[in-house]
């Protein structure tokens, strides 16, 4: 069994140095050129405008928690259903699978209980922003446009 484990630590130590090996060879060989605009904050050619600590719309952190939660739900599925439907291991105890399918409904259960929760506050409804047509400023001045048209 302990050699198993020497030959994981193996792959480590060889990815590990085989990663070290690629990353110093790139750095001798890639060009060094650095400039103003490679080392400003931002590579996208938009100059950086105001403070980057700026305060996110709520909906967003929720959006991101159900996520998170529905992503967890289904890293515990996968692997709890394979596990289900093996054969030997549920010919060994049916007391067990009757527990582990059980347990799994009282844990969808939840999920589902967090679901509606949700939608019933109205979290999963995304907020359409209304423009008025007096707010929209067009960058063509109403002479010129109307002079193209």
């Amino acid at each position: 069994m302990i050699e198993s484990f020497g030959y994981v630590l193996a792959f480590l130590v060889a990815g590990t140095g085989f990663m070290a090996l690629v990353l110093t060879l790139a750095r001798f060989i890639r060009p060094n050129r650095p400039n103003d605009e490679k080392l400003s904050t931002y590579e996208s050619g938009e100059a950086p405008v105001g403070n980057a600590n700026v305060r996110f719309n709520p909906r967003f952190y929720l959006y991101a928690l159900l996520f998170v939660l529905f992503e967890i739900e289904l890293i515990l599925l996968f692997p709890w259903a394979v596990v289900f439907g093996d054969k030997q291991l549920a010919a060994a105890s049916e007391n067990w699978k009757h527990f582990a399918l059980f347990e799994m409904l009282i844990f969808i259960g939840i999920l589902g209980l967090g679901l509606a929760y949700a939608w019933v506050k109205g979290y999963l409804e995304w907020e359409k922003p209304n423009i008025q047509a007096e707010d929209f400023k067009s960058p063509v001045p109403p002479k010129a446009y109307e002079k193209f048209n």
